[in-house]
């Protein structure tokens, strides 16, 4: 048998994962009975936490909003790794949070045991934040998201398309990603009836959200690997096919896996799927596969291939010098 304090921290963990609990539930997951569960609600809610209780066949206990912030608990690591993180929130990548960053930051190092205060200081005195380039999200968009996709909300917004036109959009939340410094939010698209991926900082929600919907499950490769996807070839307006002079086995352990997808033709050659924002780009960074190739599509792709090889003929032409000379 558990002891009370550690019963109560497991199911204010469980309250904290789910908008609503029914109590027969909880009292499955503490391996307790639900008179017990009544018991631990009154003990947590005599520290402040705010839990309401909904009676019935469909009820059960929900987590809601305070007046004031209950008393937290954190072990070390977990203490570490909040100040951490909002270190590294003040420094941006997220408008409008870099002033409360730093405030909460200060209070927490206030309150840290001498021991976790010294890792914490040691990580801000020798990094050296660079500051990046990119898109900033909109915390209120963000926090916004993020609870659309705990509740399962739909959630209705305007957004920006990359030729600047703008559009509505109704989904159904399903992850958000961070990559970099840019934001995508992964849903269920209502109108086309399929995965769709979004930028944050294209986003205009719309309020209120809602209805609920049943959750669904996530593409069929996982979220992070349809993002991967959407990356490499959905979400940018050029599309290239280039046939490569290896094996696929070998460019799947080349840079070349890291710009498109790879399909096998035969045990000498395969095909790069790759796409970009313009065609400049592309020459560069197929150039840099170091493997022999040939642009199969588009013809604009393979044109820009060409006037990179005669710049780069010329740049190493002009440099030769004759020995002795």
């Amino acid at each position: 048998m558990k002891s009370t304090s550690a019963r109560l921290l497991q199911l204010l963990s469980l309250l904290q994962t789910r908008k609503d609990w029914p109590g027969a539930d909880l009292a499955d997951r503490l391996e307790v009975s639900p008179r017990t569960i009544r018991r631990d609600v009154d003990r947590l809610r005599d520290l402040g936490y705010p839990i309401q209780a909904t009676m019935g066949t469909g009820g059960g206990y929900q987590l809601g909003a305070g007046a004031a912030l209950p008393p937290l608990l954190l072990d070390d690591d977990e203490a570490v790794a909040v100040a951490v993180g909002l270190r590294t929130a003040a420094q941006g990548g997220v408008s409008g949070i870099e002033e409360t960053s730093v405030r909460a930051l200060a209070k927490l190092l206030q309150v840290l045991p001498s021991r976790l205060r010294r890792r914490v200081d040691a990580l801000g005195t020798f990094t050296v934040p660079m500051p990046g380039e990119g898109p900033s999200v909109d915390s209120a968009t963000l926090t916004l998201v993020a609870s659309a996709c705990r509740d399962s909300e739909l959630l209705r917004f305007d957004y920006e398309r990359h030729d600047g036109s703008t559009g509505r959009r109704i989904v159904e939340p399903h992850r958000l990603v961070s990559h970099g410094r840019r934001w995508y939010l992964v849903s269920w698209d209502t109108d086309r009836d399929d995965w769709r991926t979004f930028r944050l900082d294209r986003m205009r929600p719309l309020t209120p959200t809602g209805p609920r919907v049943p959750p669904r499950d996530p593409p069929e490769r996982g979220v992070a690997a349809y993002l991967a996807d959407r990356m490499n070839l959905h979400m940018w307006p050029i599309k290239a096919r280039v046939r490569l002079g290896v094996s696929a086995e070998t460019a799947m352990e080349g840079p070349a896996a890291r710009h498109g997808v790879i399909e096998a033709v035969d045990e000498h050659s395969c095909v790069l799927l790759c796409a970009g924002e313009d065609l400049v780009g592309m020459a560069c960074y197929l150039a840099m596969l170091d493997v022999d190739m040939e642009v199969e599509e588009p013809a604009e792709l393979r044109a820009e291939m060409g006037r990179l090889g005669e710049r780069l003929s010329r740049m190493g032409g002009s440099s030769r010098r004759t020995p002795g000379v």
